[in-house]
């Protein structure tokens, strides 16, 4: 991603004359009386450098409050988007209509800020990967504590927490601002299963499982599932993919489950379990009819 800033006096000084056409850009200011957070900035190699926010706002001779007020004049203009308090990106000019840039393009930048690790899930991350059914109507992320959605323009970014997240395999993807951290097309499958109430239930998760099944290396597949160290995913998984005639992914994953003994588990968690049949090979309760989308 293009940072603004900023030889030496230029941030805010110039700000109001930055093209938004240069964008997207990240503007990180001051929390408060912290210092500690940083000013984004970008040089010809891209090669991103911090320095303090608030020495940087001093180099300018302008005070905190008239780059604050600075920056609620772009916001008004639609030049600037506010994301948090400390942390603002430059709308470029075809993105001026929709108010942002995609998420994507600055995740990031914004969850280095908060100081939180990350990586891109779910839908979001089976959009990233391919997948044509179901685009997310919310742009999803998976990070290790409770953070409340962040309303960015039109789009909502969602935080979802996950106990062990650095186990999950992840890769790089690369967007037309740089790249973003997301979840491997082996891990993003167990992460629909899991995390199904989300994502629109079963019926949904199967549909985006259709998508991406060609694309998932069975070998994979079994390390995730092995690194992800939930049983029950892993046999609603494999229950899915059976049911999906994906056998080639379905086989390796049987043989890791038969070899844990697993209890049986209903397959949809909040709706009862008490009559309902129960696949012997996966030990599921087949407590819910799912039809995926052709």
């Amino acid at each position: 991603m293009q940072t603004i800033c900023n030889y030496e006096g230029e941030f805010a000084a110039n700000l109001d004359r930055w093209p938004a056409s240069k964008g997207p850009v990240q503007l990180y200011t001051t929390r408060g009386d912290r210092c500690n957070r940083s000013i984004a900035r970008g040089c010809e190699d891209r090669t991103p450098r911090r320095s303090s926010a608030r020495r940087r706002i001093d180099a300018t001779g302008l005070s905190p409050e008239a780059v604050k007020k600075s920056l609620q004049r772009l916001v008004k203009r639609k030049r600037v988007v506010r994301v948090k308090d400390y942390f603002y990106v430059i709308v470029p000019t075809e993105y001026m209509h929709a108010g942002s840039p995609p998420a994507s393009w600055f995740v990031s930048d914004l969850m280095g800020a908060m100081g939180q690790p990350y990586y891109v899930g779910l839908l979001s991350a089976a959009a990233l990967h391919g997948a044509s059914h179901h685009q997310p109507q919310e742009f999803q992320i998976i990070t290790n504590r409770s953070q409340r959605p962040i309303e960015v323009a039109r789009q909502r970014i969602h935080f979802f927490v996950k106990r062990r997240m650095e186990d999950t395999p992840v890769t790089d993807v690369k967007t037309p601002a740089g790249y973003v951290r997301v979840s491997t097309l082996e891990a993003t499958a167990l992460d629909l299963v899991r995390f199904s109430r989300a994502v629109g239930y079963l019926g949904n998760v199967a549909t985006v499982l259709g998508d991406l099944a060609e694309r998932i290396d069975p070998d994979a597949l079994v390390d995730a599932a092995k690194r992800e160290g939930h049983l029950p995913t892993v046999q609603r998984l494999g229950f899915l993919l059976e049911l999906a005639d994906s056998t080639a992914l379905a086989e390796p994953l049987a043989t890791f489950v038969a070899r844990r003994h697993p209890r049986a588990v209903p397959l949809r968690t909040d709706h009862t379990a008490s009559s309902a049949p129960r696949d012997p090979r996966w030990k599921v309760f087949v407590n819910e009819t799912v039809e995926a989308e052709t």
